[in-house]
């Protein structure tokens, strides 16, 4: 996919709105539109890269900022506990071929489920 076509490269660069809560230099995090919890907040990196194997081996230091911006949207929004999540390939239940983390939170999330 083009990077022109990438929905997450548009919401990056203002061509496509999103409910923003927190933006740094190289990051930008929005509310999910198809919440899985109560809180539900995708954090994208601005420069399109696939996925966050790719991201690891060419930017770790985005990465580590990724991460960081991912912990500040927790405690933003007062989640007492939270998790973060990457999906990489369809098979693991990625849609949108740009790298992102999911922040969930906001009710039980405990492993294994049940």
């Amino acid at each position: 996919m083009a990077e022109s076509d990438c929905l997450f490269c548009k919401i990056a660069n203002g061509d496509v709105p999103a409910s923003v809560v927190r933006e740094s230099a190289r990051t930008i995090a929005f509310r999910d539109i198809n919440p899985q919890a109560p809180t539900h907040v995708l954090v994208i990196t601005k420069d399109h890269w696939f996925s966050v194997g790719e991201l690891a081996n060419g930017d770790p230091d985005l990465l580590a900022e990724m991460l960081r911006e991912a912990v500040a949207v927790a405690a933003d929004e007062g989640l007492p506990g939270h998790r973060i999540v990457f999906n990489t390939g369809s098979a693991a239940g990625q849609t949108v071929w740009h790298v992102h983390a999911h922040v969930l939170g906001g009710r039980g999330l405990a492993w294994p489920p049940g």
